[in-house]
């Protein structure tokens, strides 16, 4: 049953920067910050989308953001707000209760979302993140049983791939899955994983075949109440306060073979289709988490010095909105791509995800250092920026990973036009 969302908070909402308790300011602001060259490449309905996106996180997202940072606590509400308003499946058929809308309505709506509050986006994304590798990997029935649920706040879910010591290379996986007549059992652990502490369903990816390497991992949809299935504490973490992050254990914990995401060994592939929309998700919180710093950075900057700034700070700011805009052309063109081929090459996808997740801290960055000594207090806002602002570039595949994909495409073209 999904729960109601709690009220939108008083003005005075502790921890709220003065754009963030005012939904008209908000909107306002930005708005302002719309640029005409991007919002030529969203056609009339990813507009309404992104439009929509911005409204429900003006009056129900950011306006809690700075407590639930302060408190640690899980973004729930800001999540349901989302759902309830229709904008938590949009990558997702009808008939399992999304939208069915373009890659690039989403990657708008995660900026949105991030925008206003990068914790509440990580829980927006992690439901899809669990919720996509279903649709693709999944039947209908597994498809039917377990999307809606997720796309509704029913459910939370998480996507547990990355051990101790596998994160990024897929292929060296230690939990393993064994079959037992109708069954697999699986026993392993998980790091690092978004919900993990709350997660009713779980997208596990295993291995099945040692031998095979990364065509020996198969994927599984486990239940948060399996018995043998367990939890650490929440991970203390420097960023990203109202989103969960905790260990997994796997101790012999049955899941019926019908439970399997395709064949067995197909995990692999999958991961490399569902790789395209988690990237595209870190990317766009980069975007987001860069408007979201150059908003409250220049509310407070106006507010001390008018609409007309000074040179010294006119000029930086200038910059970063320039970067914001490189940003935010790089993400939705890609996305654009991926709309219309769904094989965009990797590479694209590499430079998407580390150029704007880069720019995101960059610009972070910068709108502490130009608010002074002001840039470290928490009722600005923009500090909490720059902390969350940190592990989109670790996440969904370092961007050292990235830069090593782009590094083994570009020696590749170089071959190949040697020939």
């Amino acid at each position: 049953m999904v729960t109601a969302p709690s009220p939108a908070p008083s003005p005075r909402c502790p921890g709220a920067s003065l754009i963030d308790r005012d939904p008209d300011a908000y909107l306002a602001m930005h708005r302002a910050l719309d640029e005409a060259v991007t919002e030529a490449l969203l056609d009339g309905r990813e507009r309404s989308v992104r439009d929509e996106v911005r409204r429900v996180a003006a009056r129900r997202v950011a306006p809690v953001a700075g407590e639930l940072d302060r408190t640690k606590s899980f973004a729930g509400d800001s999540y349901q707000a989302l759902a309830e308003a229709g904008l938590a499946g949009l990558l997702f058929p009808e008939e399992l209760g999304g939208s069915a809308d373009s890659t690039v309505a989403y990657a708008a709506a995660m900026e949105e979302v991030c925008a206003a509050c990068p914790a509440t986006s990580l829980v927006y994304m992690t439901q899809t993140h669990a919720a996509y590798p279903i649709l693709i990997g999944g039947d209908a029935e597994l498809a039917e049983r377990y999307v809606p649920g997720l796309l509704n706040g029913s459910v939370y879910g998480s996507l547990a791939i990355t051990e101790p010591n596998a994160g990024s290379d897929v292929s060296s996986l230690r939990t393993t899955a064994r079959r037992d007549g109708e069954e697999y059992r699986i026993n392993g652990s998980k790091t690092f994983i978004t919900t993990g502490d709350r997660a009713g369903v779980i997208v596990c990816f295993a291995t099945t075949d040692r031998t095979a390497r990364r065509d020996g991992v198969s994927a599984f949809v486990v239940e948060g109440g399996s018995v043998g299935l367990g939890h650490g504490e929440p991970l203390v973490k420097m960023g990203m306060h109202g989103s969960s992050t905790a260990e997994l254990f796997f101790d012999d914990v049955r899941v019926p073979s019908s439970n399997r995401l395709g064949a067995e060994g197909s995990g692999w592939r999958i991961v490399m289709s569902a790789v395209v929309k988690s990237r595209i998700s870190a990317a766009a919180q980069g975007v987001g988490i860069a408007r979201g710093a150059y908003a409250h950075a220049l509310a407070e900057l106006t507010r001390r010095h008018g609409p007309v700034l000074p040179a010294d700070l006119a000029a930086p700011m200038a910059e970063l909105r320039g970067r914001m805009l490189q940003a935010r052309l790089l993400l939705l063109t890609t996305a654009a791509q991926v709309d219309r081929s769904e094989g965009p090459p990797t590479a694209a996808i590499s430079m998407m995800k580390q150029q704007c997740t880069d720019a995101g801290v960059a610009v972070a960055t910068a709108a502490v250092r130009l608010l002074g000594a002001a840039g470290d207090l928490v009722d600005l806002g923009v500090e909490r920026y720059l902390r969350d602002a940190k592990v989109t570039q670790i996440y969904d595949g370092t961007n050292d990973i990235q830069r090593m994909l782009i590094g083994r495409d570009t020696s590749t073209r170089m071959k190949e036009a040697s020939r």
